[in-house]
């Protein structure tokens, strides 16, 4: 009996994990250089988006920056890449060119938004991020030597 209701515990436990969402949280810069190679960005270009990750959220996954607050051209940034609800993910649904809720771009789980923002550098390359624009375009780039890719 001790063992048939340890294993409905362990059971309603598991379901109980899944059913909860991912939490954001601030990545350190070797977790996020692993995700990226693991999602197929090459480990050449990893530095480059070290660098727009560190000045675009702090490589924090549930950054937000809401754009001409109050007026008609207002917009929101959302998650690691800050990747904007106008073009790119849907607010209240699916959406955008990326096919996705904004929403799930502010968790810890980053495939989504390394997906969308390979999709975004596909059209237009670093250039779409001010944050690599302005910080990151001929400077010296983060280091990924100690990160064990």
């Amino acid at each position: 009996m001790a063992r048939s209701l340890l294993a409905v515990c362990l059971v309603a436990l598991v379901v109980c994990q899944s059913a909860l969402p991912a939490v954001a949280v601030v990545l350190s810069k070797c977790t996020v250089a692993k995700e990226l190679y693991k999602n197929g960005i090459p480990k050449s270009k990893i530095p480059d988006w070290l660098c727009l990750i560190q000045h675009e959220s702090s490589y924090n996954t549930a950054a937000t920056n809401v754009n001409n607050k109050g007026t008609v051209d207002e917009s929101k940034d959302n998650g690691i890449f800050q990747i904007n609800d106008r073009y790119w993910c849907g607010e209240n649904a699916v959406g955008g060119d990326c096919k996705l809720k904004c929403s799930s771009l502010l968790n810890s789980d980053i495939t989504d938004d390394i997906k969308c923002a390979k999709h975004i550098y596909s059209l237009q390359g670093f250039d779409a991020w001010y944050g690599w624009k302005n910080h990151c375009q001929g400077v010296t780039l983060p280091s990924i030597s100690g990160c064990g890719i």
